[in-house]
C-alpha cells in the first residue's frame, strides 16, 4: 500500500510471516490526516491477515522518526469539528494499534516529537538508538498531548509525562526514555537493523496463538480508550483554534 510523495507513503513487505510498514512524508516523517488513515487501514489489514505473525514499523530516512502532526493541516483547521476529525486520526490510530492481533516492534531510529512519541508509546516493544531523542512540545503551540497522554502515561507513568509535557522545549535523550520505559533498548545506528531482525524472527517462532493472548494481557484495562481518545481529540481540535496556536505555528514554520 502507499500514496503519492506529497501526502506521504505506507509501504509493507511481508518476510517469513514478519510484515515490515514503513511510512514516510517529506517534511520529517509528519503525519496529514490521509497518512494518518493509510498506516491505521494497514494496522487494521495486517491485524486480520492469517499470513502476519508480527509487525514491524519503521519510518523513512536516519535522522528523524516521526515528527508529530502536519503543521501545514493544523494552521488550515477552520473549526472545532475539523480540528476534532484531525486529531482523531491519531486516535484511530492508537486504537488500531492497541487493538491489532500481532504484536507491533517500534524501530526508533531518529527522533520522535509529539505524536510520534505517541505512536511509539503504542507499540509493544521498541528498539531506538543514541540519536533517538523524545519531546512532547504541544504546550509550546498552545495544545496539549492529549489523545496520546494514555498511551504515554502507560508506559512511562504520569510523573514522567508530566515531565515531559511541562519541559515542551526540551528534548529527553534516548537514556532517558530508556530508562522511563519508552524503549525496550537501544542500539547503535549500524546494529539497529541487525537487533530488530533478530527479535522479529524470534518472535515470529512462537505460536501466533501465545502472542496473542499475550497482546491482550498488554493492553489490559484500556478499553475505554475507543471513547477517551475521541474526547481528547475534541479537546485538542477545539485549542488548535486559539490565536495563541495560530501565531505559534506560524512561527514554528519559519
Amino acid at each position: 500500500m502507499s500514496s503519492d510523495y506529497q501526502s506521504g507513503s505506507i509501504q509493507t513487505t511481508i518476510q517469513n510471516a514478519v510484515a515490515t510498514v514503513q511510512f514516510g512524508h517529506p517534511a520529517s516523517n509528519s503525519f496529514p490526516k490521509a497518512l494518518l488513515k493509510l498506516l491505521t487501514a494497514e494496522i487494521n489489514s495486517l491485524s486480520q491477515n492469517e499470513t502476519v505473525s508480527l509487525i514491524v514499523l519503521r519510518s523513512d530516512g536516519n535522522k528523524v522518526f516521526c515528527s508529530g502532526a502536519s503543521f501545514d493541516e493544523l494552521l488550515a483547521v477552520e473549526n472545532e469539528e475539523q480540528g476534532r476529525e484531525f486529531f482523531s486520526g491519531f486516535a484511530h490510530l492508537l486504537n488500531a494499534m492497541r487493538s491489532c492481533s500481532k504484536i507491533i516492534i517500534g524501530r526508533v531510529q531518529g527522533k520522535a516529537v509529539g505524536g510520534g512519541v505517541g505512536i511509539i508509546a503504542a507499540c509493544d516493544y521498541t528498539l531506538g538508538t543514541p540519536e533517538s531523542a523524545v519531546k512532547l512540545s504541544e504546550l509550546a503551540i498552545g495544545i496539549g498531548p492529549f489523545v496520546i497522554e494514555p498511551a504515554v502515561s502507560r508506559k512511562i507513568g504520569k510523573m514522567a509525562m508530566a515531565e515531559m509535557t511541562l519541559a515542551a522545549h526540551e528534548w529527553k535523550s534516548a537514556d532517558w526514555a530508556l530508562q522511563n520505559g519508552l524503549f525496550s533498548k537501544i542500539y547503535s545506528a549500524d546494529e539497529l537493523d541487525s537487533a530488530v531482525e533478530s527479535l522479529a524472527q524470534k518472535l515470529s517462532s512462537y505460536n501466533p496463538e501465545a502472542l496473542f493472548e499475550m497482546k491482550k494481557i498488554i493492553w489490559e484495562g484500556t478499553e475505554n480508550w475507543g471513547s477517551l481518545l475521541f474526547e481528547r481529540a475534541a479537546i485538542t481540535g477545539k485549542l488548535v483554534l486559539s490565536d495563541f496556536t495560530r501565531k505559534a505555528l506560524t512561527q514554528f514554520k519559519k
